[in-house]
C-alpha cells in the first residue's frame, strides 16, 4: 500500500538579508551564492517530503531573472512539485524585498532534480504525490514535460551524426567555423 503526502507538507521558505560579502564585481548578489542558497532549501524541501537524506542530481533550469541588490531580503519558497521512484522535482521561487520601500520583486525561478537515499546510500522510495489544486497540477504536468523533453535531448544525443556532411553544412546556420586539426 502507497503512501501519499500533500504537495503542502513539502512546503519551505527561508529568507536571509543579503550582504556586501555575498556581492560580485559589479555589486549585485553573486549567482553562485544564491545557487547554493537554492541547493540548500531544496535539500530541505526533498528531504522534508521524503524523510529521508536526499542529493542533488541535477538542476534542470535556473533562470535569473531580475539583480538582487545588496540590502533585499531574499526569501526562497520551495516545494515538491513532481515525485518518481526515489526522485522529486522540487520548484523554488525566489523573491526579493526591498526592506525601505517593501517592494517585491521576482528574482528566480529554479528546478532541482532530488534523490532520496536510504541508510545505506541506496535510492529510497518516496512517498506519492497528492496534488489539491490546479496550480498543483499545472506545476506536476510542467515537470512532465519536462523530463519527456530531457529525454528527447538524451535520445538526440545518441543518434545525431556529428561527423555526417550534413551536420557540418549546417554549422553555416550559426556563428560557428569549424578547424579540425
Amino acid at each position: 500500500m502507497s503512501t501519499y503526502k500533500s504537495v503542502k507538507s513539502s512546503r519551505i521558505t527561508i529568507s536571509q538579508l543579503m550582504l556586501p560579502s555575498h556581492t560580485n564585481f559589479s555589486g549585485k548578489i553573486h549567482g553562485g551564492y544564491l545557487l547554493s542558497l537554492l541547493d540548500q532549501i531544496a535539500f530541505a524541501c526533498a528531504s522534508k517530503y521524503s524523510g529521508n537524506y536526499c542529493v542533488t542530481a541535477s538542476v534542470d533550469t535556473v533562470n535569473f531573472l531580475n539583480p538582487i541588490e545588496v540590502g533585499e531580503l531574499v526569501t526562497l519558497k520551495a516545494s515538491v512539485n513532481y515525485v518518481g521512484n526515489s526522485s522529486m522535482i522540487v520548484g523554488i521561487r525566489v523573491e526579493a524585498e526591498n526592506i525601505q520601500t517593501g517592494k517585491i520583486k521576482h528574482c528566480n525561478s529554479s528546478y532541482f532534480t532530488m534523490v532520496a537515499k536510504d541508510a545505506n546510500g541506496l535510492n529510497t522510495k518516496v512517498p506519492g504525490l497528492l496534488l489539491s489544486n490546479h496550480q498543483e497540477l499545472r506545476r506536476f504536468y510542467t515537470c512532465v514535460k519536462q523530463i519527456a523533453t530531457k529525454k528527447d535531448l538524451a535520445l538526440h544525443e545518441e543518434i545525431f551524426d556529428y561527423k555526417s556532411d550534413k551536420a557540418i553544412l549546417e554549422l553555416d546556420n550559426y556563428n560557428v567555423k569549424l578547424e579540425l586539426n
